[in-house]
C-alpha cells in the first residue's frame, strides 16, 4: 500500500530530523573533544567488523541508541534501520518496504573519526514507499548541515539552496567526464584477487584519470579525483555541485539514504554504477536503494543544445563506458 504524507506532516518530520541531526552531531564532537583532551583516560580503541577498514567504535553504538530512542518516542509507528543494529543481526536482507522507515548511519566515516580527520558525519534518512524523501547530513567538525524535504528544496546550513551555483545552474561539460571532479572510494573489499572488486575499481579509476584518447579511448581526463572516506559526504558534495560525479559499489542503504534524498531534491540524477550491456541506448533507471551500486551526477542546467537531464544522462553513459562492473551481492533488494 502506498503511504502518503501532507506537506505539514513532512515539514514536522523534517524539522525534527534536523534537530536530531544536530544533537547527534554534538555527541560526536563531545567524544572527539574527549579523545583529544583524554581528560578521563578514555579508550581510543575500536572493533573490526569484516576487516581492518570496516570498524565500529563505542561512539557509533551510543549515537545510534540516542537516535533510535528519540525516533521511537516521537514516531512509534515508524520503522527503524540503523547500521550498528543491522550489523549485529548478521543479516544481509533488504529490510525497507513501503512503510515509513528511518534509515540511519550514526557515524559515517568511522575510520576518519578514529584518526580525527574532519570528514565524518551523522546521516538521517526518512524513506517512504522505498524512496528517500527527507535527508539530514551533519558534519559537526566543519559545522556543515545538508538537508532536504519534499516541496522545500535542498539546503546547506538551512540558508544556502543547493546546488550552490544555481542562477543559472551550469550544464554538465560538453566532453564530460573531462572537466569534472570525480568522486570515488576504495571501499572495504580489499581482497587482492585477479579481477576482483578492488582491481576493477583501480582499472576504472585509471580510466577516468588518464589523458583523453588513451587506454583505447577510455581515458576520461577528469579535472580531479576525490576520496573523502565517507559515501554520505561524497553525495552531499555532489548535491552541492562541488563534485560532478560519484561512482561507487558496496555501500549499504544507510550510507546513501539521506544523500539520495538531498541529491534528488537538489536536481541531481542517481542510477546504477554498473554499465548495462546496451549502455549507449538503454533507458537510465532511477537508483534502487538496496542495490549497493550507485552512480550520482550533480544537478545540471540546460545547454544551448540539451536539457539539463540530457547533459546528465550523456555523462552517465560516458562514465559507464569507462568503468568496470562491480560485484556486490544483496539478497532481497
Amino acid at each position: 500500500m502506498t503511504v502518503t504524507f501532507s506537506q505539514d506532516e513532512y515539514d514536522e518530520i523534517y524539522a525534527f530530523a534536523i534537530d536530531l541531526g544536530r544533537k547527534a552531531g554534538k555527541m560526536l564532537m563531545e567524544r572527539v573533544d574527549q579523545r583529544i583532551d583524554n581528560a578521563n583516560g578514555i579508550s581510543q580503541t575500536f572493533e573490526e567488523k569484516e576487516n581492518s577498514v570496516d570498524i565500529v567504535t563505542q561512539t557509533d553504538e551510543d549515537v545510534e541508541v540516542f537516535i533510535r530512542s528519540a525516533l521511537q518516542a516521537k514516531y512509534p509507528t515508524h520503522k527503524f534501520l540503523g547500521e550498528e543494529t543491522y550489523a549485529k543481526g548478521q543479516s544481509r536482507d533488504y529490510l525497507i518496504d513501503n512503510d515509513p522507515t528511518w534509515c540511519i548511519d550514526p557515524l559515517d566515516g568511522t575510520v576518519n573519526y578514529t584518526h580525527i580527520f574532519p570528514m565524518f558525519c551523522v546521516s538521517i534518512g526518512f524513506v517512504v514507499n522505498n524512496r528517500p524523501t527527507i535527508g539530514v547530513i551533519y558534519a559537526p567538525f566543519t559545522d556543515q548541515l545538508w538537508s532536504a524535504c519534499p516541496g522545500r528544496g535542498a539546503w546547506l546550513n538551512e540558508t544556502r539552496r543547493l546546488p550552490l551555483i544555481h542562477n543559472p545552474i551550469p550544464p554538465m561539460p560538453p566532453n564530460a567526464p573531462s572537466q569534472c571532479i570525480f568522486s570515488c572510494e576504495w571501499g572495504k573489499d580489499r581482497r587482492d584477487i585477479p579481477d576482483g572488486n578492488m582491481h576493477r575499481k583501480i582499472e576504472s579509476f585509471v580510466n577516468m584519470a588518464a589523458e583523453l584518447g588513451s587506454r583505447k579511448g577510455r581515458g576520461g581526463m577528469v579535472h580531479g579525483m576525490r576520496s573523502l572516506g565517507s559515501a554520505t559526504l561524497d553525495l552531499a558534495y555532489v548535491a552541492m555541485g562541488s563534485f560532478d560525479i560519484w561512482w561507487e559499489g558496496g555501500c549499504w542503504e544507510w550510507d546513501v539514504a539521506a544523500g539520495v534524498a538531498i541529491l534528488l531534491e537538489a536536481g541531481g540524477l542517481m542510477t546504477t554504477a554498473n554499465p548495462p550491456e546496451d549502455e549507449a541506448t538503454c533507458p537510465i533507471e532511477d537508483v534502487k536503494l538496496g542495490s549497493r551500486l550507485y552512480l550520482a551526477i550533480r544537478p545540471a542546467g540546460p545547454s544551448a543544445t540539451e536539457t539539463g537531464r540530457e547533459t546528465q544522462e550523456r555523462t552517465v553513459r560516458e562514465v559507464w563506458r569507462r568503468v568496470r562492473n562491480l560485484e556486490y551481492s544483496r539478497p532481497g533488494a
